[in-house]
């Protein structure tokens, strides 16, 4: 399972949080993207994580996940995922995805998924709430590396999802839907913690 590497992506501007920074939120005592890189960690897999700049704030809190610098994230998404891939180890069989604003994501979500990955013809691994809304992570086999490379504006992969096989894998209540945007989306998730 070594060859699977975690790709935190914690490169975006947090443009709707009004001035707050969502990965720099306090949940459990620490920041948000201090939490994800640890859970990530626990998982005993490498772990990369995007970052704005390797000065940028956020780089005292990825503890000894791996960063990976994205001058150009103001693009979106894509730009963060092609630098993350490019900088992957070459023996890398796949990649699991998972955007750092998802606080409910656990270790044991991490493993579960990497535990349906089956080598080079393993399908597109997708992350799905209990009663199947597809969500993150998601886990994407070396095949996909190409494509992913080749990424723009801030879609995401989602263009490669409708090209690729699919295999969805439930992960608890909605720990694969709930990321957190925006002071009332936090508001809201605080309350019903």
């Amino acid at each position: 399972m070594t060859a699977i590497t975690i790709l935190l992506l914690a490169a975006g501007a947090s443009s709707r949080m009004q001035g707050r920074d969502k990965l720099m939120e306090d949940v459990d005592g620490q920041p948000l993207l201090a939490l994800m890189c640890r859970r990530a960690a626990l998982t005993g897999l490498p772990v990369y994580v995007t970052l704005p700049s390797e000065t940028h704030p956020r780089a005292a809190s990825t503890g000894s996940a791996i960063p990976v610098p994205v001058p150009d994230a103001a693009e979106g998404m894509a730009a963060s995922i092609r630098r993350g891939i490019a900088a992957l180890p070459e023996q890398t069989k796949a990649v699991m995805i998972l955007p750092a604003d998802m606080p409910e994501v656990e270790t044991q979500d991490m493993l579960h998924l990497a535990a349906h990955f089956h080598g080079a013809d393993s399908p597109v691994l997708r992350a799905a709430s209990e009663d199947g809304i597809q969500g993150h992570p998601v886990l994407f086999p070396r095949r996909c590396f190409a494509a992913l490379k080749t990424l723009n504006g801030d879609q995401g992969a989602r263009s490669l999802l409708t090209s690729e096989p699919v295999q969805m894998v439930p992960l608890p209540k909605n720990h694969a839907l709930t990321d957190l945007d925006t002071p009332e989306d936090w508001a809201a998730w605080r309350l019903h913690r």
